[in-house]
C-alpha cells in the first residue's frame, strides 16, 4: 500500500465507472478526476438541480447502516467505502468524484475494479507533503456486542483483523495488512458477504436492490436449502435461473478468509474518512462500519488536538524573560491578586506567550472548591486576555496608556483541569491588525503538555485620557 511516500498524489487522467448500486438497486455513473495539492477526496452530486459537493471526511457520515453514508443538506451519497477504500490502498490523495446517482456502483462488490482502473490511468506525484497522523496513545473504542478496534502507536502502518462470530456459517478468520503489503493483490478482490438467512431481512428493510450472487460472497447457515433458495429468488422476484446461482454459491473464494479481507477493505474506506494517512497498528475484532466510523470520529478528535499542541510555545525555565512581573506591571493596571500574568517569555507583532504559575496560597485558588483545589476557569480567560492586552499596547506603542476592556468571547473551551503546582502557558495570537482600538484574538492555555482551555477574545482599547 502506498503510505510509505512522502508527497501526495492525484489521477492521472479522468476515470469513468457505471453500474448498480448495492442497496437502491439504481444505476449511477461515477467520474473520478484529479485534483490539486490539498484538494483532499471529495464527491460532487451532479444529477439534482444544484450540484451539492460532500467532502469525504467523517463529519459528513450520516448512516452507517450496512454502509457508509455521506450527505449534506438533502443531498446525500451512499456506499462509498469501496471506491474509498481504492484510493486509499492505491496512495491517492486528491481527487474530485462527480456522481450522476446516490449510490456508487457495487460493481463486484470489491475494489478490484476501481483498483485496476487507478492503475490503468496512472498517478501523478505532486509537491504537498502528505499529512501524516501518528498519535503516541493507545486508543480504544468498544462496539455493541463483542467488537472493538484498538489502535497502538508505532512507526509504521498495520491492520489486524480478526472475525469470530461464534457461529458455523463462519469460522474464526484472521488476517494481517501492513504497508509493505500489495493492496491490490492482498484487499482489493475481497467481496462483501451475508448470510443467507439474512438476506430476506436486508430485502424486506429496503436494502440490497442490486445485490447479486456475483458480487458477494453468501455464508449459508442452517436456514439455506435448495427449496429456501428457490423461495427465496421467488419472493425476491430475481430473474436469475437456481441452477446459476447453485453454480455461484459453488465456486471457490477468491482469497484465503476472503470475509476477513474484506472487513479489512472497509476499515481503510472509513479511515479514509479521518483526511490524512495514519501510522501505528490497528487491531480490529469483528469490525463494522458504526464502529470504524466512531474510531475515526475519535481519531480525528486526536488529531485537531494534537495540531493545536504543535503549536505550544517552548518554556526553558533558565532562560531569562522578556518581561517580568515589574515590566508586565508598567503595561497592565493590575496587581496582585488580580494581575494573573508572571513573566512574558515571547513577543512579536502578531503573537505573544505569557507564564502564569499556580500556587496554593493564592485566594482564588484556596476559595475554589476547597479540598480539591482548581485554578478557575474564567480566570484562566481573564489571564490570556490579560496577556493579550500586552500584545495590543505594544503594537500599539505607549505602554501603561491604554485599558482593554472585555467586548466579546466566542468558542471557548475548558478542556484539562489547572490545579495548585502548575505552570499554565498562555499564548494569544492576533486574528486581524487592530482596527478603531478593537483587538480580534484566539487564545490557548496549556498545562502539563494539554491544552488546559482555548478561546476567541475580543477587547476595545481606550487610552486612560479619553476616559475622562
Amino acid at each position: 500500500m502506498n503510505t510509505d511516500q512522502s508527497l501526495e498524489q492525484t489521477v492521472q487522467a479522468a476515470i469513468r465507472f457505471e453500474g448498480v448500486g448495492l442497496h437502491s438497486g439504481q444505476t449511477s455513473r461515477v467520474t473520478i478526476y484529479p485534483a490539486e495539492e490539498g484538494h483532499k477526496v471529495r464527491f460532487v452530486r451532479t444529477d439534482i438541480d444544484e450540484s451539492v459537493e460532500i467532502p469525504a471526511d467523517v463529519q459528513y457520515v450520516r448512516s452507517t447502516h450496512r454502509a457508509t453514508i455521506l450527505a449534506r443538506g438533502d443531498a446525500q451519497i451512499s456506499t462509498v467505502e469501496h471506491l474509498l477504500s481504492a484510493l486509499y490502498g492505491c496512495g491517492v490523495d486528491n481527487a474530485r468524484i462527480e456522481l450522476e446517482g446516490e449510490e456508487v456502483p457495487i460493481l463486484d462488490g470489491s475494489a478490484k475494479p476501481f483498483v485496476e482502473a487507478i492503475k490503468k490511468v496512472g498517478r501523478t506525484v505532486q509537491q504537498k507533503e502528505r499529512e501524516y497522523f501518528s498519535p503516541d496513545v493507545t486508543i480504544r473504542v468498544e462496539g455493541e456486542g463483542d467488537s472493538e478496534i484498538l489502535f497502538v502507536p508505532g512507526d509504521d502502518f498495520a491492520l489486524d483483523v480478526l472475525l469470530d462470530f461464534g457461529d458455523s456459517q463462519l469460522s474464526s478468520q484472521y488476517f494481517r495488512f501492513t504497508s509493505a503489503m500489495d493492496y491490490a493483490t492482498e484487499i482489493a478482490p475481497a467481496r462483501t458477504f451475508v448470510r443467507f438467512g439474512d438476506i430476506r431481512q436486508l430485502w424486506e428493510q429496503g436494502l440490497i436492490r442490486g445485490g447479486n450472487v456475483q458480487s458477494a460472497v453468501v455464508l449459508r447457515d442452517s436456514s439455506y436449502s435448495e427449496e429456501a433458495l428457490r423461495v427465496l429468488l421467488r419472493d425476491m422476484e430475481m430473474p436469475h435461473r437456481v441452477e446459476d446461482v447453485l453454480e455461484a454459491l459453488e465456486r471457490p473464494w477468491r482469497l484465503s478468509n476472503e470475509p476477513a479481507r474484506h472487513k479489512a477493505l472497509d476499515m481503510l474506506g472509513d479511515l479514509a474518512l479521518l483526511g490524512m494517512r495514519l501510522k501505528g497498528r490497528i487491531i480490529a475484532r469483528n469490525p463494522h462500519h458504526a464502529l470504524n466510523v466512531e474510531w475515526v470520529r475519535t481519531l480525528k478528535r486526536k488529531a485537531i488536538e494534537y495540531k493545536k499542541l504543535k503549536g505550544m510555545p517552548k518554556y526553558d525555565l533558565a532562560a531569562a524573560p522578556l518581561m517580568d512581573t515589574e515590566q508586565i506591571k508598567q503595561y497592565l493596571p493590575h496587581r496582585y491578586p488580580f494581575l494573573l500574568v508572571d513573566k512574558i517569555i515571547e513577543l512579536s507583532d502578531t503573537h505573544v506567550v505569557g507564564i502564569k504559575n499556580i500556587s496554593y496560597d493564592q485566594p482564588f485558588v484556596m476559595g475554589h472548591f476547597p479540598g480539591n483545589p482548581v485554578f478557575p476557569g474564567v480566570l484562566q480567560i481573564e489571564a490570556l486576555a490579560q496577556t493579550g492586552g500586552i500584545l495590543a499596547m505594544n503594537i500599539l506603542g505607549s505602554p501603561g496608556q491604554w485599558d482593554t476592556y472585555f467586548v466579546r468571547i466566542d468558542d471557548v473551551r475548558f478542556k484539562h483541569m489547572v490545579r495548585p503546582g502548575d505552570t499554565l502557558i498562555l499564548k494569544m495570537e492576533l486574528l486581524q491588525p487592530i482596527k478603531r482600538g478593537l483587538a480580534f484574538m484566539r487564545g490557548t492555555a496549556y498545562v502539563r503538555n494539554k491544552i488546559a482551555c482555548e478561546g476567541t477574545l475580543a477587547a476595545q482599547l481606550i487610552r486612560k485620557r479619553d476616559m475622562a
